[in-house]
């Protein structure tokens, strides 16, 4: 297998276009790309939450008042949004560690609910603040917290924890952001 750069609104694309939990990024490129022999309409029939639009055809002929235009199935991005949708197994299991697999699955998440993300804020715990829209709020909230970035978002989260605060941590990060019990277990699972 070889590794490539893409930067983060392809990456973006590609996980949006996830069928199945764990595909992977060289499954869902040979779907779109057509490379396994299938016809991308049929597959885009498939998929579910897509919507048809209307496109002239792709072809060298002029187009005139006259001519039929042809019905394209275009993949339209879910209006559920859905972080297994985004997570994908074999990109988790390369992050470094627990912290990396966690910041890993916040970030999911983030990317997948950010309008919605600020509820984490009210994430605490008995004597902690877990997450903030700072670092220094999470330094000043208590000591030994280890505030780490979520990617490419403006929050910060406590990492200074063990992992079955983390796991809980996550389980309580999908239930408010509106994910089943089992859902969340699920999540939790995956560090």
């Amino acid at each position: 297998m070889k590794q490539i750069d893409i930067d983060d609104e392809l990456y973006q694309y590609i996980a949006s276009n996830t069928q199945s939990i764990g595909e992977s990024a060289s499954t869902i490129l040979r779907r779109l790309l057509n490379l396994n022999g299938t016809d991308n309409t049929t597959v885009a029939n498939n998929n579910q939450n897509n919507q048809t639009t209307t496109q002239a055809p792709l072809d060298d002929t002029p187009a005139n008042d006259d001519s039929q235009e042809q019905e394209v199935v275009t993949p339209v991005k879910q209006t559920n949004a859905n972080v297994f949708n985004i997570l994908n197994k074999e990109e988790l299991a390369m992050q470094k560690g627990v912290v990396g697999r966690f910041l890993f699955i916040l970030s999911a998440f983030y990317r997948t609910h950010k309008k919605e993300f600020s509820a984490v804020l009210d994430i605490k715990g008995r004597d902690r603040v877990y997450f903030a829209t700072s670092k220094e709020d999470l330094i000043n909230s208590g000591s030994s917290m280890n505030p780490k970035n979520i990617t490419d978002s403006e929050y910060w989260v406590m990492t200074n924890s063990n992992t079955t605060r983390k796991k809980m941590m996550l389980h309580e990060v999908a239930l408010c952001l509106g994910y089943s019990a089992e859902q969340a277990e699920e999540i939790r699972d995956y560090l």
